[in-house]
């Protein structure tokens, strides 16, 4: 609001000379695009006051993780940069209170490996954001996916059949010791030849072990969107669910009403059914008799149809019309 009155002020008191007035114009241009750029940076619109902590490593994380206070999100990963034997990383954090003793760790986030940046606020006084976080006062998780790999290449490089031999030698050597001590080395022996005798199929396990978790890094982006995608049809059948179950109440209750309009006009609705059966039950004789005519009628039809089809004229032929008792016109009669 103060550059838009430093704008109309300018403009007014610049009104009688176009050249102060484009002075003006330009002036305030630049400071709203300088606004624009360092929004983030402002006291009061922007992410927040940024601070820095200390870390031995960067443990995988990136800039625009998330950091959190007591598992809720404050802020976000500004930076992350090597300085020298240690890595600094900048973060930005808004309406949390950060003491002078603030510790801060980097958590596993997912089981995908995606971490964020957990502050710990402690202390009397308030944290100076020009003062960076100790790396006494910092911490690191177990990167288990780095731990698989780095045991699957460690495994790969032990002699099992001279570590077998190792122990068998050692639990020979120690035969005269107490009953306590040799049941541990004869289960060290056994141990030894158990992974001697499975060295390919433990091979085998941890070479798989690696794939899988290497893939799972790898796919990190498309599985974090399948997870979002599933919270998002989750939480869309949730809002979906009153009125699913507002349609399966009206359901119930349309059929309760329809049973009651059924079983109220029950007299009336009998007496209906059974005039109409019979009324179905004439109209079936009628088609069945109407069939039979027409079916009887075709040959007569036909024999017109063959009389007249040949002209302006009946052209036909009538058998026995003499008699064969008249004499010798039709003394065969029709068979002659």
């Amino acid at each position: 609001m103060a550059w838009v009155t430093l704008y109309v002020m300018s403009i007014r008191r610049a009104a009688d000379t176009p050249v102060r007035t484009a002075l003006a114009g330009l002036a305030v241009l630049t400071l709203g695009v300088l606004t624009a750029i360092n929004a983030r940076s402002l006291p009061l619109i922007g992410d927040g006051t940024t601070y820095a902590a200390e870390f031995s490593e960067a443990a995988g994380l990136s800039e625009g993780n998330d950091v959190r206070v007591a598992g809720v999100a404050v802020g976000r990963v500004s930076d992350v940069a090597l300085r020298g034997d240690h890595v600094l990383v900048s973060f930005r954090v808004k309406g949390a209170w950060l003491g002078d003793a603030t510790g801060a760790a980097i958590r596993l986030k997912t089981v995908l490996g995606q971490k964020y940046l957990a502050l710990d606020p402690r202390g009397e006084g308030t944290l100076d954001p020009g003062t960076p976080i100790p790396r006494s006062r910092t911490s690191v998780p177990y990167d288990i996916l780095a731990a698989f790999g780095t045991l699957s290449s460690t495994v790969d490089k032990i002699d099992t059949a001279r570590l077998a031999k190792s122990f068998d030698t050692l639990s020979a050597t120690l035969a005269n010791t107490p009953r306590s001590v040799r049941a541990a080395l004869t289960g060290l022996s056994r141990l030894s030849d158990t992974l001697a005798t499975r060295d390919h199929q433990l091979a085998t396990l941890l070479g798989n072990t690696r794939v899988v978790s290497q893939t799972l890094v790898d796919r990190d982006t498309a599985v974090r969107r399948l997870l979002q995608d599933g919270n998002q049809l989750l939480a869309e059948v949730s809002d979906r669910e009153q009125a699913i179950s507002t349609l399966l109440d009206g359901s119930r209750q349309l059929a309760t009403e329809v049973s009651g309009l059924v079983s109220d006009n029950a007299a009336q609705v009998d007496p209906l059914l059974t005039q109409l059966d019979r009324l179905t039950s004439m109209l079936q004789r009628n088609q069945d008799a109407l069939a039979a005519g027409v079916k009887a009628f075709a040959p007569l039809v036909r024999l017109g149809t063959n009389i007249a089809g040949s002209g302006r004229f009946i052209d036909g032929y009538l058998c026995g019309l003499i008699l064969p008792s008249f004499g010798p016109l039709n003394a065969e009669g029709c068979h002659g």
